[in-house]
């Protein structure tokens, strides 16, 4: 069997949904990437099922919040801290949430976009 790969951009309201369906037909949750862009952040949640992969892609406006996927995915919470201690993401939610103390580093936000 081939392996596949597939990017899906998803807007913020069909975002969650999309999770939870991913959950319901067993996908695993494998990464969380986090990209400081123009006015935001595309966040990328990529799932594999057997020989197959789904990134579910998200903009994010910089101060638009983005629901935490821990209680869907547990697991998800290293990413998300990260996500919002390194970027400046808005996940609200996080179980459990670091705030800000995941990593030892001196600047706020070291990867978001400065001005």
């Amino acid at each position: 069997m081939a392996y596949q790969s597939e990017i899906k951009e998803t807007a913020m309201a069909d975002f969650f949904p999309a999770v939870v369906k991913m959950k319901t037909d067993q996908w695993r949750l494998v990464q969380i990437c986090a990209v400081s862009v123009e006015g935001g952040y595309e966040m990328s949640y990529s799932f594999c099922k057997d020989y197959e992969m789904v990134t579910l892609r998200l903009n994010v406006a910089e101060e638009e919040e983005i629901a935490s996927i821990t209680q869907i995915y547990p697991c998800a919470f290293l990413q998300e801290n990260e996500a919002a201690q390194l970027f400046g993401v808005k996940i609200v939610n996080i179980r459990p949430d670091y705030r800000d103390r995941l990593y030892r580093i001196d600047e706020t936000a070291p990867f978001k976009t400065k001005e």
